[in-house]
């Protein structure tokens, strides 16, 4: 995998995120951005310029569903509203501390939101992933 966005504004969990992505030599790269308005304007410049290698389109993004400026559910809806979804083999997987019966229900109806995950991700969730989504053999 080349690159992970993780988008979330807690600095703690970014922080446990990265070095365990990191440790398990997950991807090449890992960016992290604290909003959906960072992600949206870093994914625009993506598609925008595919061969910028400063904005590379990720194979992974962490989304959280409460932050300031642009929660996740606006995140998704302007990425859809973008046609940033289309054609593309980017999965997007929610993080949160506490996701009400609603919000998970919500999810639902984002064709690219594959799954969610409680804070901060284990190794277990990360091997889980790694093997439905990217073909990688659980270690």
């Amino acid at each position: 995998m080349d690159l992970v966005l993780l988008v979330d504004d807690d600095e703690t969990t970014n922080y446990l995120n990265e070095r365990l992505l990191n440790e398990m030599e997950v991807a090449r790269e890992i960016r992290i951005l604290k909003n959906g308005k960072e992600a949206i304007d870093y994914l625009s410049n993506a598609y925008a310029s595919p061969l910028d290698p400063a904005f590379k389109r990720p194979d992974l993004i962490f989304l959280d569903i409460k932050m300031p400026v642009m929660d996740g559910f606006t995140f998704l809806e302007e990425y859809e509203r973008r046609g940033l979804d289309m054609g593309d083999h980017m999965i997007i997987l929610m993080l949160t501390s506490s996701a009400s019966f609603y919000d998970l229900e919500r999810l639902k109806s984002f064709r690219k939101v594959k799954r969610h995950f409680s804070k901060a991700l284990t190794k277990h969730d990360v091997r889980e992933i790694l093997s439905d989504f990217f073909k990688v053999r659980k270690q």
